[in-house]
């Protein structure tokens, strides 16, 4: 299942249309040092899945550790937009809280991916827990 949003970072320079692969159904946070200060929901699609309306050149890449992955962000506001995914470097992680309309709040249970005992390092992909949100009875 394949789905198609517009997205935008914070202040609207950096614009693109994204297609999911699997949907909002492959929403994942993870653990690994990056991630967890970064505290963005991802999506995933493929490396053709994005296509930049507005803004590319004001992106900015950061790199850590084995500079596999190719984390992006808008030089303007400073907000996540994607990266091209260590354990999948034929993906891109897509920041959920970018795409219109949709925001980490609107999925009651997202997976914790185990991102210290890495797949890319040889341990199994594991998901270390969930986070779950539910509203306050009013």
């Amino acid at each position: 299942m394949t789905e198609a949003y517009d997205a935008a970072c914070h202040c609207g320079k950096v614009r693109f249309r994204v297609t999911l692969e699997g949907g909002l159904s492959q929403a994942r946070r993870c653990t690994c040092s990056y991630c967890t200060m970064r505290g963005a929901v991802a999506v995933s699609a493929a490396l053709d899945g994005i296509t930049f309306l507005a803004g590319e050149e004001a992106l900015t890449l950061y790199q850590f550790g084995t500079n596999t992955a190719r984390h992006f962000f808008c030089a303007s506001c400073g907000i996540y937009t994607h990266h091209q995914r260590r354990s999948n470097p034929n993906q891109f992680g897509v920041n959920l809280a970018c795409l219109q309309g949709i925001s980490p709040w609107d999925l009651p249970v997202i997976a914790v991916n185990d991102g210290i005992n890495h797949p890319a390092d040889g341990a199994p992909p594991r998901v270390a827990g969930i986070l779950r949100y539910e509203t306050s009875p009013t």
